[in-house]
């Protein structure tokens, strides 16, 4: 690995620090370097302030002049009642080149903060870490370039995909380990969305039960033609996902019913499938029908991401395959 690429993947894993409390800002991560050492450091803020670059260059004071700054998305060139453009910041620091991952989509800077650095005779580089930073800002670039959140789909099932016996019996499919993985997951989202029947069922509270991340539970939503229920917001359909403001990343957890309608509408970005070593053979399917009408349209959907061991289950991460 590069010395660039290993500063780049620092700041990518600071900018993780903010998933899910960013929207509708992106969780960008930013590094100061000074002679091979860290002079500062930051990660977008909740609630999007104060930004990563501002927050580095902060603890970076004076060492910022002459030195590298490593930052996962363009810097911003629109000044803010909340704060100052970052990229007047980077200027006002003359750092001696910054090194970009990703261009910023959002019209109101697009190519602009990268402009105005070069403008200042600072050089720039873009496109190191370019594809693990787009994993990080998922539900950031998703919402600029298609309208919507980052859809992320969860599917607890045993080996032979089932998610409950025929009783409806579902609790535990998976060991505290993958369950724990969701928590985490939860954190790291905006909104958290269930069917009715799941509600019905269940009465999930959504919450975050991991050390530290107690107070992080995400907005709540209920996917229902019906009347919607007090403290959730309601989603007619899949497609209202498309109305959602503050949202970047949205984890869809629940049930079958739910999983098969955000996919047969093709609103699925990334799929957690959390396998348990355990056969149910007749019971509930993980999902119904998606609108496929041969297998032909079910190859070359997805592309599989990650898989690890969480305990005594597997953790398969695939993500849809798009033009």
């Amino acid at each position: 690995m590069s010395e660039a690429a290993r500063w780049m993947e620092a700041a990518i894993a600071l900018g993780e620090r903010g998933r899910g409390r960013t929207a509708p800002n992106p969780n960008v991560g930013c590094v100061v370097v000074k002679d091979d050492r860290v002079a500062g450091r930051g990660w977008t803020q909740r609630g999007g302030r104060p930004h990563a670059e501002a927050m580095a260059l902060a603890e970076a004071g004076e060492a910022a002049a002459g030195a590298e700054i490593y930052v996962t998305l363009e810097p911003c060139t629109h000044v803010s009642p909340r704060g100052p453009a970052c990229a007047d910041l980077i200027v006002a620091a003359r750092p001696a080149r910054v090194v970009v991952a990703l261009q910023d989509p959002d019209p109101r800077i697009d190519g602009r903060g990268i402009a105005r650095l070069r403008e200042a005779g600072i050089a720039v580089d873009v496109g190191t870490g370019a594809a693990e930073a787009e994993r990080s800002m998922a539900g950031f670039l998703t919402r600029q370039r298609l309208g919507r959140p980052f859809v992320t789909l969860k599917l607890a099932m045993s080996v032979d995909g089932k998610i409950a016996l025929p009783s409806g019996e579902s609790r535990w499919i998976t060991g505290e380990d993958a369950r724990a993985h969701v928590h985490l997951e939860r954190a790291r989202a905006d909104m958290i969305l269930v069917g009715r029947g799941t509600y019905e069922a269940d009465r999930p509270a959504l919450d975050v039960r991991l050390p530290g991340l107690e107070e992080e539970a995400p907005r709540r939503a209920l996917l229902t033609r019906g009347n919607g229920v007090e403290g959730w917001e309601r989603l007619a359909s899949p497609e209202d996902v498309y109305r959602l403001e503050g949202v970047n990343d949205l984890l869809v957890e629940g049930g079958s019913a739910t999983a098969s309608a955000f996919l047969a509408a093709d609103l699925v970005d990334r799929l957690l499938v959390y396998r348990a070593p355990i056969l149910i053979g007749e019971g509930k399917s993980s999902i119904g029908y998606i609108g496929l009408t041969g297998l032909a349209d079910a190859h070359r959907r997805w592309h599989l991401a990650d898989e690890r061991r969480l305990g005594i289950d597997r953790l398969e991460v695939y993500e849809r395959v798009r033009d």
